[in-house]
């Protein structure tokens, strides 16, 4: 019986990639591979089976009927691949080789960058593979060992743990608070200049939670200034932009700095979680296991730049009130 070839393998799981993600763009991001490298690949298999396995637009692949039989069957034997290889680096009990970890954009800056140099330092034989983005990666099926997320975990194929609460407060520069005065309620915010943020997934503006009479109310304040990053939210607020809302973990360091200062913290909330997630397969990969155990190192509990915010409050009200 003839044996199936490398190339016949790497088209298989370019296909599979391509067939899950919906474009080649996504799926050589995905395998660090070009767009053209991907589409060759696939074009290739395609040529060995004569069959289309796409029906192909310029902004999208669909699969054929015969493709989405071909996927199915493909993404069993990956699976089964990624058991065996998972089993036997289960066996090795020292870090070391590729770990491939995602995270949204503001965690990995913020968070988890500053901390790399630290991790690698620790296990100098395993390299680590940093994918920040919006994009909610498919963990099994794009092979990522530990997924950062904020929100829906929305996967129940995957183990997760609880990293830290997400908590989110209104913000302004010193420079802007004296010119303008401090708001005390949120309905206050009326008179004053916004500054919004946008999700770039979805074109939506934030609504800005706030917790008032024992209940979470959620406004979008007419805004004269509206961006897709949240760091921009940050350089706009220590600009002297107006007032806005973050994350306490993105306005942390500029708080620090004298920079901003937190307002309205007596009605802030925790709008949801920061959760660690990975695949049951990797269970007992050692790597994951140390990065996990590191994780504990860069979201202590309490979270240090809550703690930040709260002690900068107190100090402003107590200031007030002498």
């Amino acid at each position: 019986m003839e044996q199936i070839g490398l190339d016949r393998l790497t088209g298989l799981i370019a296909f599979a990639r391509s067939a899950s993600l919906g474009s080649y763009t996504a799926a050589a991001r995905s395998l660090g591979l070009s767009p053209s490298a991907v589409s060759k690949s696939v074009q290739r298999l395609e040529g060995r089976l004569g069959l289309s396995l796409f029906a192909r637009t310029t902004r999208s692949l669909t699969l054929t009927p015969e493709g989405r039989d071909l996927h199915e069957r493909a993404l069993r034997l990956l699976r089964e691949a990624e058991a065996i290889e998972q089993a036997a680096v289960a066996i090795r009990s020292e870090p070391a080789g590729l770990l491939k970890v995602t995270a949204p954009l503001p965690v990995g800056v913020h968070l988890l960058a500053p901390a790399m140099p630290r991790f690698r330092a620790r296990y100098p034989r395993l390299s680590v593979d940093l994918r920040l983005g919006d994009r909610f990666a498919d963990l099994i099926e794009e092979g990522i060992d530990v997924a950062i997320r904020v929100g829906d975990l929305g996967d129940s194929r995957l183990i997760s743990r609880r990293l830290a609460p997400h908590r989110l407060c209104a913000f302004a520069a010193p420079a802007y608070l004296a010119r303008r005065g401090i708001p005390a309620h949120p309905d206050d915010l009326v008179r004053h200049d916004c500054v919004n943020f946008r999700f770039q997934s979805t074109g939506q503006a934030l609504r800005w939670p706030f917790r008032i009479g024992g209940r979470t109310v959620e406004r979008t304040p007419e805004s004269g200034i509206v961006t897709d990053s949240s760091d921009a939210v940050t350089a706009i607020l220590e600009a002297g932009g107006g007032v806005g809302i973050s994350p306490t973990y993105i306005a942390a360091p500029s708080v620090a700095r004298g920079r901003l200062v937190p307002i309205l913290t007596e009605f802030a909330v925790e709008r949801s979680v920061i959760t660690a997630l990975w695949p049951e397969s990797r269970r007992g990969n050692p790597n994951v296991k140390a990065f996990l155990a590191f994780l504990a190192e860069v979201f202590p509990a309490p979270a240090p730049w809550d703690a930040l915010i709260a002690r900068t409050a107190g100090e402003a009200r107590a200031g007030t009130a002498g």
